[in-house]
């Protein structure tokens, strides 16, 4: 049985493509970023992209929206008060949070997915979204669910911790359970990569492989606002040369057979990472195509929601909804 859904804030794809491997199909996906909408459109042709801002879409002009069985929402991370306070992007953040949920009132979905930081299931800084979000969905019928997740328990190679709302129809629907997890032992970073790493012939990839036997700090995608793409704050970097990884910049290419990588020019010994070698770390297919430059590519996969989450979230839906 396939099941309809909406897809608001898509980013490169990945919730989106976890819940078609779970019998999603998307009736319409919009992100407000050209690159992005490119991406989608590169390898699902047949899917409905609309390039707009979540904040100024109106389902009216897209009635196909109407009583799909599913809203789905990768929201932009959001940012705690004391951070919000901190930058000139303001609660933007947080209006997409609170338009999803009026979303709700027009599109009245049979069910509803928010994914986002881990602290939006229960931080005290987030509690009045939570208050108001309660408040929206028991008036329009719904029941909800809080709780976090780690892509880790799903079998992506990666500490990645986060905030989910699920919330369904009270009618027509079973109670609601949330997925457990995939894999009993996780996968390391050298178990990821060790393919990559010898691509080229490395010669040392097997013994860095041995040493890499931890999940990846979370990868992040960094800000818009901000310059070239890393592997994260200074201490995600701390644990990336752990695993004999530079996290400073990314390589255009893997080591070759003596280890070099010949973009690299920083002579360190430590190795730094591909771009494609994060989207692996995501958990992305390996066909899967991200448009734009190194840094727009980098920024998609990290601030993308890994498919196998997006998988296991939607087949718990889908047991719910059947």
């Amino acid at each position: 049985m396939t099941l309809r859904s909406l897809d608001v804030c898509a980013g490169a794809g990945g919730l989106a493509l976890g819940l078609e491997q779970a019998g999603f199909e998307p009736v319409l996906l919009l992100d407000k970023k050209p690159v992005a909408c490119e991406t989608i459109r590169l390898n699902r042709p047949s899917w409905q992209v609309l390039e707009t801002d979540l904040l100024d879409f109106d389902p009216v002009d897209h009635q196909q929206c109407y009583d799909v069985d599913l809203l789905s929402a990768g929201l932009p991370r959001v940012k705690s008060t004391a951070t919000r306070e901190r930058t000139t992007d303001g609660d933007e953040e947080m209006r997409l949070l609170e338009a999803t949920i009026y979303l709700v009132h027009a599109v009245q979905p049979r069910a509803l997915l928010i994914e986002n930081v881990p602290g939006l299931a229960g931080a005290p800084e987030f509690a009045e979204f939570r208050d108001f979000a309660h408040k929206e969905l028991i008036h329009l019928g719904y029941a909800f669910n809080w709780f976090v997740l780690n892509a880790a328990d799903f079998g992506v190679p990666q500490d990645r911790k986060q905030g989910v709302l699920v919330a369904m129809k009270r009618d027509g629907s079973r109670d609601y359970l949330p997925p457990r997890a995939t894999v009993t032992r996780h996968v390391t970073v050298g178990q990821a990569l060790h393919a990559s790493m010898s691509t080229r012939g490395w010669t040392g990839a097997d013994r860095w492989a041995a040493s890499a036997v931890s999940v990846a700090p979370t990868v992040v995608g960094g800000s818009e606002k901000r310059g070239g793409a890393d592997v994260g704050p200074t201490g995600t970097k701390r644990a990336w040369a752990r695993m004999g990884i530079n996290g400073n910049a990314f390589s255009d290419e893997v080591p070759g057979p003596d280890g070099v990588q010949e973009s690299d020019t920083s002579g360190s010994p430590l190795k730094k990472l591909t771009v494609a070698q994060t989207a692996v770390l995501q958990s992305f297919p390996l066909g899967w195509q991200f448009a734009g430059g190194k840094t727009a590519r980098y920024r998609q996969i990290g601030h993308a929601s890994p498919p196998p989450v997006g998988h296991a979230l939607g087949m718990s839906i889908a047991q719910a909804l059947i």
